[in-house]
């Protein structure tokens, strides 16, 4: 029997102003807080089994780095993309995350064979969710 394959994962880390505020933010969205790699300076969302984004309270976040810590309201520091399952299921996200206090992009992407939105969390953090048809991807 073979060990299966290591499946890399991708840690994203985000500065935030309120910790609790943006935990509440990404349950509302669906996502799940993993409390073994959370604290009062870190909350570990789970966005898949391979995607995970550690929210941290900015004077935390400011001991990995010596540089600026960027104002995600102001300045685009990162553009983040999901994938989803489906149109309906882009639409679903982005309008949880209005719901949920974040703010929609007013553009849409809607290409036929790839369809994303986009909205802006508490902090102002840009995540795209987009579809795209499998036909499309197989070639």
């Amino acid at each position: 029997m073979t060990a299966p394959a290591y499946q890399q994962m991708i840690f994203v880390n985000l500065p935030v102003n309120d910790l609790d505020a943006s935990k509440k933010f990404f349950t509302e969205l669906g996502y799940s807080i993993n409390p073994q790699f959370s604290d009062d300076n870190t909350a570990s969302v789970v966005i898949s089994d391979t995607i995970v984004a550690m929210l941290l309270t900015k004077p935390f976040y400011a001991t990995f780095t010596k540089k600026e810590i960027a104002d995600a309201t102001t300045t685009s520091e990162v553009l983040i993309c999901l994938s989803a399952e489906s149109r309906t299921k882009v639409d679903e996200l982005v309008e949880k995350a209005v719901a949920a206090g974040g703010t929609a992009s007013d553009k849409v992407q809607d290409m036929g064979f790839m369809y994303g939105r986009a909205f802006d969390d508490l902090d102002g953090h840009t995540w795209e969710v987009v579809w795209m048809d499998p036909a499309a991807v197989e070639g």
